[in-house]
């Protein structure tokens, strides 16, 4: 009766659904289905759930939740044929053996805030794994003075919200968007406002649960210490599924100070923000000041919003008297700050203009399906720019008028820590730039124009910022650096994108991806490659 109810499913939504099912995909997924009910040992009409070919009346929801890119959420955007939502290990474990043994390709997901859809978009048929039912935490401030097991689908939100529930003195350095993925964020080298006091999310991971490519739950312990290395910042994708990190909570004062202070063109934005440059990546570790720069136009004529946006981990009198000395050019005054606890930041950093008045249930809202039309881009600046030219760069983005520029600056802890300590090797920058462009027409016409934009920004961008290669943010992937068509070239594309990501990090990353999977299953458009095959001889 239970296989019966499967079969009424499948049946109802091929009527349903609005997807056009791949006729091809029935055989696919019955091999699948009779494999992963044969390694979990459980019945195939247990798997409804769990098990999703594209007649599923849930597979376009489960699909669409976690697409945060609108370019790839369209009814001509490639799907898979099969999305797995995994409950358990096991079920990750038989995700793997699988679809090897089908000789498929695998995309996993956590979060799907990957700027270019790597973890759920692909032109070769693929499955989706939805990592996104594994989001157990688990915080003990027992351990090591506070550590918490978080698993890889479980948000930023989700981790702060537990850390705050078990400690108010502790926090952890991580991105300020709630909805980002844990899994992606931490293994990509992920960062957020505590980055110059704290450094990456990365340093604070002390253990981690990956599948590898033969089914296998490795921990840190068993999976040795150069995996363990690159899944620290060399994305985990590359080399196995990951399950869970470990990390190390670190401590935050009782009171800290958040601050936005807006300069248009015409109020010295200019000499406001040439002079961020020497002040950002070099004052106090407690202090981070993010600056953005926008087009604007007010009364029909076109300027430049430069915002600073701040957390300082300390008292607003500090912040004024350190400022006052360091930053006359910025002019912020008492008006412009506000103290708050360490969780309220989180939320005030997350947009919630009512920070101190609303509860920390928020940072729980996983805001499943929604999305913008987006291109991201990134670059890295080790030399302060000049006047000359910051001022050009303000008269290209009113041209181009509408990306926008965000600078996030190093210093602090990130210039003591070896750029070989993890595969993020951008520590010693001044500063990192992402480039920004949202839109809200659909379509091909309106994409090819403000992709088009987007590039010639870039191009524009290139004097100020490293070169040869060109430094770029793993996080903030961006295809148009390179893809690996993984065919005979596949080391020497994959090179082009990786130096740009990993610097002289790529090196070690291509020796422990050959030496975990040396068949290269685990691989996308940008993955890290196995060594090139030396000929044989004859």
């Amino acid at each position: 009766m239970k296989k019966l109810s499967c079969l009424v499913i499948i049946f109802f939504s091929l009527a349903s659904s609005s997807l056009a099912v791949d006729p091809s995909s029935q055989p696919i997924y019955e091999s699948f289905l009779k494999c992963f009910s044969n390694q979990t040992c459980t019945a195939p009409d247990k798997l409804c759930d769990v098990v999703l070919p594209q007649s599923s009346a849930s597979f376009t929801p489960t699909l669409r939740a976690y697409i945060r890119n609108a370019r790839y959420n369209t009814s001509t955007s490639p799907k898979p044929l099969i999305v797995i939502a995994a409950r358990s290990e096991a079920h990750v474990q038989a995700t793997v053996l699988c679809t090897k043994s089908l000789n498929f390709q695998l995309k996993t997901r956590s979060g799907g805030h990957d700027y270019d859809g790597l973890s759920y978009i692909s032109n070769r048929p693929y499955f989706v794994l939805d990592m996104s039912y594994l989001r157990n935490i688990t915080v003990d401030m027992a351990d090591e003075g506070g550590s918490a097991w978080v698993g890889a689908g479980a948000t930023l939100g989700e981790v702060y919200y537990n850390i705050w529930q078990n400690s108010k003195s502790h926090g952890f350095p991580a991105g300020v968007c709630p909805t980002v993925g844990a899994g992606g964020h931490i293994s990509g080298g992920g960062y957020g406002n505590m980055i110059r006091k704290y450094g990456l999310s990365v340093d604070y991971v002390t253990d981690a649960k990956i599948v590898d490519v033969n089914g296998r739950v490795l921990d840190r312990k068993s999976m040795g210490e150069d995996l363990f290395w690159a899944i620290g910042g060399g994305g985990g994708a590359s080399f196995g599924v990951i399950l869970a990190f470990k990390i190390k909570l670190v401590p935050v004062p009782p009171t800290v100070t958040v601050f936005r202070v807006e300069k248009m063109l015409e109020e010295n934005a200019l000499d406001m923000v040439h002079k961020w440059q020497f002040v950002a990546p070099k004052t106090s570790p407690d202090l981070f000041m993010r600056l953005m720069l926008q087009p604007k136009t007010l009364n029909t004529t076109q300027t430049v919003r430069a915002s600073v946006v701040a957390l300082y981990l300390g008292r607003q009198s500090d912040l004024l008297s350190l400022l006052g000395t360091e930053f006359p050019e910025l002019g912020l005054r008492a008006e412009n700050c506000t103290e708050m606890t360490w969780i309220q930041s989180v939320m005030w950093w997350a947009n919630s203009d009512n920070a101190t008045l609303v509860q920390p249930e928020i940072l729980l809202n996983r805001e499943p399906d929604s999305a913008s039309f987006l291109k991201r881009k990134s670059d890295y600046v080790e030399t302060e720019i000049s006047k000359e030219g910051l001022s050009f760069l303000f008269t290209k983005l009113m041209e181009t008028g509408k990306l926008g520029l965000v600078f996030n600056p190093y210093g602090g802890i990130m210039c003591q820590v070896p750029t070989t300590k993890t595969p993020f090797p951008h520590r010693k920058r001044l500063f990192k730039v992402q480039h920004s462009m949202n839109w809200k027409d659909a379509g091909i016409e309106a994409e090819n124009s403000f992709m088009e934009k987007t590039r010639s920004f870039y191009s524009y961008m290139a004097p100020f910022v490293t070169k040869n290669p060109r430094h770029t943010y793993l996080n903030y992937r961006d295809l148009e650096i390179g893809i690996n068509s993984h065919g005979p070239n596949s080391y020497r594309e994959a090179e082009v994108y990786g130096r740009k990501y990993f610097g002289e990090n790529f090196d070690r990353l291509v020796k422990v991806k050959t030496a975990v999977d040396p068949e290269n299953f685990f691989r996308d458009e940008q993955s890290v490659p196995t060594l090139p095959t030396k000929p044989s001889m004859r």
